[in-house]
């Protein structure tokens, strides 16, 4: 009974606290990232040439000085469907990087990119690139816009699955870029931290990367650090799925199929047995 006792008390006590203590956690709840119009979005989107070139000029000219790309090829710019490249502009982009390769006596050289090689990373290694970073190492960028993601709740995730809303991940990466704030009266923030509305917990080692002007556009988009956001973010989901208008494409012409062929399979169930009492 004693025991009891004392449970039902610190039950009580720790509920009367969470009641009456300031509910900061709560005011300070990481916010939905809100959701954006992609051109790639639903079964019929397809990628923004003139967007994926923006945001790979702000992968090249920003990110890449600390997130690698190692999963994606110089080749696979020329792709159908990618960024529109010919096979001298990609040969041009893979030319100014240094490849790491052994030469034919088995000697370590450094010569420069082709383009069947990988996009090199910017760190020899993992604990080079958290050394050079504060204690944590840049995610790769490859599949990072499948990666990251949200859970919208209920009823949303219902309407999710009636319309193929898939872009949580663009959404998230675009609203973190562009949420560095001051931390609000009471945050603290160790060390090198940085405060974003959008990152759970708030305190994100990176500095913001982005800032208007930063980076110039050729086809006269806005300079601005919502553009910049939105552009290397659709750039990053064409890295993680460089074929996704060929996988809607094929998956549209499967469900045609598919419907044919169950029109086909009724009527000739009904012709069959048809003479059947």
């Amino acid at each position: 009974m004693t025991m009891q006792r004392t449970i039902i008390a610190l039950t009580l006590a720790g509920g009367i606290a969470a009641l009456g203590a300031p509910a900061f956690a709560q005011e300070h709840d990481t916010p939905q990232p809100p959701r954006q119009k992609w051109s790639f979005a639903g079964p019929f989107g397809k990628f923004d040439e003139a967007q994926l070139q923006r945001g790979f000029k702000v992968y090249r000219e920003v990110c890449a000085n600390c997130h690698s790309l190692d999963m994606v090829a110089f080749r696979n710019l020329g792709d159908a469907g990618a960024l529109g490249y010919s096979a001298a502009q990609v040969a041009a982009v893979a030319g100014e990087y240094k490849v790491k390769d052994i030469n034919d006596l088995g000697s370590a050289i450094e010569r420069a990119g082709r383009p069947a090689d990988r996009f090199p990373s910017p760190f020899p290694n993992d604990l080079a690139a958290a050394a050079a970073n504060g204690g944590t190492a840049p995610p790769d960028f490859s599949v990072l816009a499948k990666a990251r993601t949200y859970e919208r709740g209920f009823p949303w995730f219902v309407f999710d699955m009636i319309t193929q809303y898939q872009e949580q991940g663009p959404d998230y990466i675009a609203a973190l870029l562009k949420g560095y704030e001051e931390p609000p009266k009471g945050f603290q923030l160790p060390p090198n931290g940085h405060y974003n509305k959008y990152f759970p917990g708030h305190n994100i080692a990176m500095p913001p990367p982005l800032s208007a002007g930063q980076v110039v556009f050729d086809d006269g988009a806005p300079q601005t650090v919502e553009q910049y956001s939105k552009d290397v973010a659709a750039f990053m989901v064409w890295a993680a799925e460089p074929h996704m208008v060929a996988r809607k494409r094929i998956g549209f012409q499967v469900m045609i199929f598919l419907i044919v062929l169950a029109g086909l399979m009724y009527f000739t169930k009904k012709k069959v047995w048809s003479d059947v009492h």
